[in-house]
């Protein structure tokens, strides 16, 4: 029995490049099925913008694929295992490995390693890359596929209160006293909380205080009449720094951005548990990764040796994916306040681990 963690350097590099191999063919096959029939869902919108092309077309799939990149790894990690394993079972490498006095440890350490290698290219493609194609796509999607903001990053979609009023845009682009507004509805609302004027505009700068319209068209609800106005200064109570906490988005900011979001929050008193979780999910959700070859080790180290290798896989794929749903419901009762950001982040995570080590040592150690 050897006491290194890992086989020799030639087995390590073979079942490395397995692994690897079959990583990526999975997440191609995975990321070309899911892209085609994501398309085919928003071709229509996109063509439907007068000018919209093919060239737009190509430019939402390169959006679209890191984010299908960043959300399938995990699984493709998971199906590689669990084919990699299987065939070395049904080939009889296994037992090879097992008669030269390799423990299930050993076999296994080369796959984790490499997860591990993944889930730290992961981590720092999700910062740089998937953040970045997050805010680009939702600004985009804002305007519903039109002329892209020129800083598309801030914010999309945004719903504002000014004490009984309201006020909407579709996006904004700009900071601080520069900031500017598009697609802005603001909704003027009487003691009973009913609409009592309706104003809209494409364009909306910020007036400090308030916001100017630019020729706005009024709608009066009691009289039913539709009037289009000069420059009008409206939501004196809405901020620059009050819409830079209204909204954020963890998934298109990085863990820098979203930290400097959730001082900003706490300073202003508001709820911060779903942001904090979203942040330390950043962190757990790509070295999930890692766990995935526990997890698929029942693929080729079994309870029972009568041959049974489907069902072996089915098991592995089971637990895998178990996690996957036990990770987004701890995700979601973090976001509801019911565990700890820190504990809905990480507890999935420790517990499968656990759970994958376990039947690892019960069955083969």
């Amino acid at each position: 029995m050897q006491m290194e963690f890992f086989p020799s350097r030639t087995l390590t590099l073979y079942l490395a490049r397995l692994f690897f191999t079959r990583i990526l063919a999975v997440l191609f096959m995975l990321v070309l099925v899911l892209q085609m029939l994501d398309l085919l869902g928003e071709s229509g919108d996109i063509l439907a913008f007068p000018g919209n092309g093919q060239e737009q077309l190509l430019y939402y799939v390169t959006l679209r694929v890191p984010q299908l990149i960043a959300r399938f790894l995990p699984y493709s990690v998971l199906l590689a295992t669990i084919i990699t394993l299987a065939t070395l079972n049904q080939n009889s490498e296994v037992i090879s490995m097992k008669a030269s006095g390799l423990s299930a440890h050993q076999v296994l350490a080369p796959l984790i390693l490499t997860a591990l290698i993944i889930s730290l290219v992961s981590l720092g493609f999700n910062e740089r890359v998937v953040t970045r194609s997050t805010a680009t796509l939702n600004a985009w999607q804002a305007v519903k596929y039109g002329p892209i903001p020129k800083d598309p990053g801030v914010k999309a979609n945004l719903y504002l209160a000014d004490g009984r009023d309201l006020l909407m845009a579709s996006s904004l682009e700009g900071q601080g006293a520069r900031m500017v507004l598009h697609g802005v509805t603001f909704y003027r609302r009487n003691a009973d909380g009913m609409i009592t004027e309706q104003y809209r505009t494409d364009r909306a700068a910020f007036a400090n205080p308030g916001w100017r319209f630019e020729s706005p068209t009024r709608f009066d609800v009691a009289t039913t009449t539709t009037t289009t106005l000069g420059a009008t200064v409206l939501a004196p109570g809405i901020t620059p720094e009050k819409i830079m906490i209204s909204k954020v988005d963890a998934d298109s900011e990085d863990l820098v951005q979203l930290s400097s979001s959730i001082e900003a929050m706490k300073v202003a008193g508001r709820r911060t548990s779903e942001l904090e979780a979203a942040w330390w999910h950043k962190l757990s959700g790509p070295f999930s990764s890692v766990l995935m070859p526990l997890l698929g080790a029942v693929a080729a180290f079994g309870l029972a040796r009568s041959g049974q290798l489907l069902i072996r896989a089915i098991i592995g794929m089971a637990l895998g994916f178990a996690y996957f749903v036990l990770d987004n419901a701890a995700l979601a009762m973090g976001n509801f306040g019911g565990y700890p950001p820190l504990i809905a982040a990480w507890a999935p995570f420790v517990l499968f681990a656990l759970i994958g080590e376990t039947v690892l040592i019960r069955t083969e150690e």
